[in-house]
């Protein structure tokens, strides 16, 4: 029996192919390296298949092939901005696409799924920190698809008897401890290997976007979760599934926030950089403050954050994007 994952070559789903392998499970690879990396994948340790996951008949060969009785879902195109101006492709990808893989789970009776989802369902909360009973009213066409994958997810399981978590996660950050692999977008979008990209003097500053937030000082806070925290509870969403566990939706974070401030002085620190910074106009549809209440996933999946300081996160990602400043471009 096998593990389906599709964007295993993506960054969070590249660290999450590691920790099912760590666990002991036999691993499939799905993706169609649009923006995954193959140098990511332990090739000698997982069977790889360049697919996109809209070939419904190439997804129902591979299940059936490989005996798959679970799947891991990470394939989706993933740009706030991008969605906002090109709607159509983030449908046809996303929703579209689930729809390809869930129908092919029911043509072999495939009967568990776990959801990479995101906070972006949200939009903007009206109450901190964000409980997993928060109204779910997205605010771009990126968290609107993932909404519809997750409504489309619960309606298959009332069809076709499958269950499913979607784990809503906020800002994942960081890189394996081994330095194996890491985060390597393009364009990238993310705040901490941007702010490093300076401290490798790949650009000259780090822009902020907006001081005049009501926060501590100005700027937008988020809560950043380690990827290889993220990685675990994707097992452990798994196992709960393979268990006998009901479908349910999980909010994933570290409960804390940090602003765009401190964690440009918190890479200042672990860099020994001075990062200059440039402040610019606030970017339309950035809520002020993002925290996840985690309590429901640490109670009912036993997950527990081990990469809890900002300084060890940033830490780890320093390591790999000092060893690899192009990315898997050096390899």
């Amino acid at each position: 029996m096998s593990i389906l994952v599709t964007g295993g070559a993506g960054y969070i789903g590249s660290h999450t192919v590691q920790a099912l392998l760590d666990g002991g499970y036999n691993v499939v690879v799905v993706d169609n390296l649009t923006t995954g990396h193959i140098e990511s994948i332990n090739q000698a340790q997982v069977k790889f298949y360049s697919c996109d996951i809209r070939d419904k008949e190439m997804l129902s060969r591979i299940m059936r092939e490989h005996s798959v009785e679970s799947v891991i879902h990470f394939a989706a195109s993933s740009l706030v901005g991008e969605s906002m101006k090109d709607p159509a492709k983030y449908y046809d990808n996303n929703v579209y696409g689930t729809q390809c893989l869930l129908e092919a789970m029911s043509s072999q009776n495939v009967k568990h799924i776990v959801f990479s989802s995101t906070a972006a369902t949200y939009g903007n909360p009206k109450q901190l920190p964000i409980l997993e009973t928060e109204p779910t009213m997205p605010t771009n066409t990126y968290g609107e698809t993932k909404l519809t994958m997750e409504r489309m997810m619960r309606w298959f399981e009332q069809a076709y008897g499958m269950t499913y978590v979607a784990l809503r996660y906020f800002n994942a950050a960081g890189a394996s401890e081994n330095g194996a692999i890491g985060e390597d977008h393009t364009p990238e979008t993310h705040l901490i290997p941007l702010v490093l990209q300076v401290a490798l003097n790949q650009r000259e500053h780090i822009s902020v976007f907006g001081d005049d937030y009501d926060t501590s000082d100005g700027t937008c806070i988020r809560d950043y979760i380690h990827v290889s925290d993220l990685a675990d509870a994707h097992v452990k969403a798994l196992q709960h599934l393979q268990d006998g566990g009901t479908s349910d939706v999980f909010n994933l974070g570290n409960g804390n926030g940090y602003s765009v401030l401190e964690i440009i002085e918190a890479a200042r620190v672990v860099t020994g950089h001075s990062i200059p910074a440039r402040m610019e106009a606030r970017r339309e549809g950035d809520p002020a403050i993002l925290i996840a209440d985690a309590s429901k996933a640490r109670e009912q999946l036993k997950w527990v954050p081990q990469w809890t300081d900002i300084q060890q996160i940033i830490s780890s990602a320093w390591k790999w994007h000092q060893a690899n400043p192009k990315g898997y471009a050096n390899e």
